[in-house]
């Protein structure tokens, strides 16, 4: 009977180089999308400078915003390991001093994603602006009242994830683990109406004689 070790092995090489592959045009696209703006790169640039084909980029990705996927998911992988110590999370259920400092840190988390926020915001506002944005990474940026509520939204939509995940609620890995929470949560505001209806304007009222 012929072992299927090989084919395994195979199989799992293949996996990672496809990995690999995935993560070097996402690192890539990051650097393109920070330097030049999102609108002034095109997916065929962000294949030439991950140094692959431009079909090879639409193997993995669909659009040129989808390239940066496999950062975002890392992030909230790595946000997973940052608390994989669950005792904590399940201590600041239960003890208000913990759960004050456990708010806390969450609040400073939001902040700090919404001033990145507000310097790339700043920085996309056209190629003539790169400059600007590069000097409003560097200094304090004022963050907009929008802004805050997206970077907080966005870090509820994490933090429920690990608490879920740390209370029990959802399993540590798989379809239901903390990471894809995370992500469906955050795909779920992608439609979103960010900006606020406009007002609607007053009808004209009738000429008095």
């Amino acid at each position: 009977m012929t072992s299927s070790t090989p084919a395994r092995k195979s199989s799992s090489l293949t996996e990672r180089r496809k990995a690999a592959t995935r993560m070097e045009i996402a690192r890539a696209a990051a650097r393109l999308f920070v330097t030049r703006g999102l609108k002034a790169t095109r997916a065929e640039d962000v294949a030439q400078a991950a140094g692959v084909a431009p079909r090879t980029f639409y193997r993995y990705f669909a659009t040129k915003e989808e390239a940066v996927a496999p950062l975002y998911a890392e992030g909230a992988r790595r946000w997973t390991d940052a608390v994989r110590a669950r005792t904590l999370i399940r201590l600041a259920e239960t003890n208000p001093a913990v759960r004050k400092i456990w708010a806390e840190e969450c609040q400073a988390s939001e902040r700090t994603l919404a001033e990145v926020l507000a310097a790339r915001t700043a920085r996309s506002g056209g190629d003539d602006n790169v400059a600007r944005g590069r000097e409003a990474d560097q200094a304090t940026v004022a963050v907009p009242p929008d802004l805050r509520f997206a970077a907080a939204v966005a870090g509820a939509a994490v933090r429920v994830a690990v608490e879920s995940w740390a209370t029990g609620e959802a399993p540590a890995e798989g379809p239901e683990g903390p990471t894809a929470l995370a992500l469906r949560n955050l795909t779920a505001l992608r439609d979103f109406t960010w900006q606020p209806e406009p007002e609607p304007e007053p009808e004209p009222q009738p000429e008095q004689d």
